[in-house]
């Protein structure tokens, strides 16, 4: 059974090893003083691993009931989440990271924060992202609500599920994007829960003919015009070791992404690549109660072995990948089921395989 919601720092949810606190950055970007902040808050009031997550999300691990409500004040305090729970609620918005100061993404995402009070109540997952740039980067990010370009150079508004999507106009876009969700609650959208599975036809206002620009190459680590890219082995932050790495560096921000990779403003030398780089795995068992299996460990050996993508999922969720792999084994029952060319909890080519099984079929063992 599939359970569980997105977690927000107001409304953590339980793991097994303990709550899970998440911190969405403005902008997708925290500043020296701010990441610095976090990662000591991390290692003080929970057990010093941070996660990046699938939406560009930080999520310190490990809080228990005791220091959970310490966490929050420092966070409030810190600016690093908002006093209001319902406005921290709708802050789900994703924003392409190689935004610049007043440009289209920039000036846009700053609009929404601002007038964030204006959304409806939705659903906990619903989510947008603001994509403004020449090319879009994060169409294979989630979201319900996309602004991003068009191929004829306009910036349109897409629903997630549809092709196409309507032209807006230049300081328009917040107000298309608020009145496309009041349109989502009005027709029963809380049942659907995203706006893929919402079964309703589009207002007629909304249902343009636009198709997005083609999209831009992945991101890849190494030197970046921000600084530099800086993969993280399965999105997973040491906040200690991360911390005392950037207070002795000479960057000056860092921006997240949805893809398990940091760029870090002003950073002077490239870091090595990542060779997890195209493997993804949630945390797991026994770290997540719905996972039935580890996953990790078990990426790690495979890796090497694997050609394409690789998604090992601790159970049908899929939280670290939503979109398909090459090779994809999803947590049943503490073992796993092996597809291909898909999703977590897709029909299984090959089930209930063990460990030793997987290992010896990749030639890994």
């Amino acid at each position: 059974m599939v359970r569980g919601w997105c977690p927000t720092a107001w409304r953590p949810m339980a793991a097994g090893d303990g709550l899970l606190v998440r911190v969405r950055p403005r902008l997708a970007r925290l500043d020296r003083d701010g990441m610095l902040a976090l990662c000591a808050a991390a290692a003080r009031h929970g057990n010093g691993q941070i996660d990046v997550t699938n939406r560009a999300n930080l999520q310190i691990r490990g809080v228990t009931d005791t220091t959970w409500q310490t966490l929050l004040a420092d966070l409030v305090a810190l600016d690093l989440i908002d006093a209001d729970p319902q406005r921290e609620a709708r802050r789900q918005i994703l924003v392409a990271p190689d935004w610049s100061a007043g440009d289209d993404t920039h000036r846009i995402a700053t609009e929404l924060e601002r007038r964030i009070d204006e959304l409806p109540a939705l659903p906990g997952k619903f989510g947008f992202a603001i994509d403004a740039g020449p090319a879009p980067m994060l169409t294979g990010a989630p979201a319900d609500l996309r602004l991003e370009r068009a191929a004829s150079g306009t910036l349109m508004l897409r629903a997630d599920g549809r092709d196409t999507g309507m032209a807006v106009a230049a300081g328009g876009e917040v107000d298309a994007l608020i009145a496309l969700a009041d349109w989502f609650v009005a027709t029963g959208g809380h049942e659907a829960g995203r706006l893929a599975r919402h079964i309703v036809s589009l207002p007629y206002w909304a249902a343009g003919d636009d198709y997005p620009a083609t999209p831009a190459k992945s991101l890849v680590t190494g030197r970046h015009p921000v600084g530099a890219a800086q993969p993280l082995p399965f999105g997973r932050i040491d906040a200690e070791t991360f911390g005392a790495a950037l207070d002795a560096s000479r960057a000056f921000a860092v921006r997240t992404t949805p893809w398990r990779i940091l760029l870090i403003e002003g950073a002077d030398c490239a870091p090595a690549p990542d060779p997890l780089a195209a493997v993804d795995a949630c945390v797991g068992a026994p770290a997540c109660p719905q996972a039935s299996v580890e996953t990790r460990a078990l990426a790690t050996r495979l890796a090497p072995f694997v050609a394409g993508r690789l998604h090992v999922s601790g159970c049908a969720k899929g939280c670290a990948r939503a979109a398909p792999a090459a090779i994809v084994l999803t947590g049943r029952d503490g073992r796993y089921d092996l597809s291909f060319d898909g999703r977590a909890g897709a029909p299984p080519a090959h089930g209930g395989l063990d460990a030793a099984h997987i290992l010896q079929r990749f030639g890994a063992a």
